[in-house]
């Protein structure tokens, strides 16, 4: 031990550096990954389409389908419908996948589990 009382590889670890070495955080973390990064990659993916169909295809964009109603304001709109879409899932998703384990983890940490 050292003269602080501490021990020799270094400070005591806080609780919530040990829940993050436990294996129930590690699938939580896993779990929100593999939702959040392919679903916000397939958002950007699909603005990405719209500003270069909006930059490279004008004409295309410009294409009447019901009175002033274009394709390109269609496409604008489906990315609002789209944003939604996505935050319902999430939703449902956190409710069924991510939150009970939250919980769980929770409930270790106040209780001193942990």
């Amino acid at each position: 031990m050292a003269d602080n009382d501490q021990p020799a590889e270094g400070p005591v670890p806080t609780v919530y550096q040990e829940v993050q070495r436990t294996p129930e955080f590690q699938e939580l973390r896993r779990r929100l990954r593999s939702f959040v990064f392919p679903m916000s990659a397939a958002f950007l993916l699909w603005y990405l389409l719209y500003v270069l169909l909006a930059s490279f295809a004008p004409a295309f964009m410009a294409t009447k389908l019901w009175g002033n109603i274009n394709i390109g304001l269609v496409i604008g709109l489906l990315q609002f419908v789209s944003t939604f879409a996505i935050t319902t899932v999430y939703v449902r998703y956190a409710n069924r996948r991510l939150d009970p384990s939250a919980e769980r983890l929770r409930v270790m940490i106040e209780e001193g589990e942990a």
